[in-house]
């Protein structure tokens, strides 16, 4: 993992434009107000051995925490936002992207609001979904968490 790489990304996507639509794009998804960068990925766990998607999930879990250490050091410390909450909000209510997507793939994110730029930024592990890959996910988006 190369945190600096990460981190300059992050702040690219605090200033880069929002597209007008939802598509794929160089670092993940993006889409109206928001970015999903795939900061990491493993390959070949679809669905196969546990073990070793375990061991990843709790490598990735790791990226992540460094990653979060460098933001904190800068936007101050957060608590872990629950994003099971969120997938189960989705069920009665409509949740807005990109927060129903970042339910349904990730459990937690660390979670903050970029200062002076009106962007929240959000860091998960997507392993939610045993028939996908496990990701290390940045999300920089212009719409409040649910």
């Amino acid at each position: 993992m190369n945190i600096a790489r990460h981190i300059a990304l992050i702040d690219e996507l605090c200033f880069r434009p929002f597209p007008a639509e939802h598509g794929p794009s160089d670092e993940g998804t993006e889409g109206s107000g928001h970015f999903v960068a795939v900061l990491e990925s493993s390959h070949g766990l679809r669905g196969g051995d546990q073990g070793e998607r375990g061991i990843t999930v709790d490598q990735y879990e790791k990226y992540r925490d460094a990653l979060a250490e460098r933001l904190s050091a800068r936007w101050g410390e957060t608590d872990p936002y629950n994003l099971d909450t969120v997938l189960l909000r989705t069920e009665r209510e409509t949740i807005p992207q990109p927060w129903a997507t970042l339910g349904a793939r990730a459990r937690v994110a660390c979670l903050w609001e970029a200062e002076g730029t009106g962007r929240w930024i959000a860091l998960a592990v997507a392993d939610r979904d045993e028939t996908d890959e496990v990701q290390l996910l940045a999300v920089v988006t212009e719409t409040d968490p649910p």
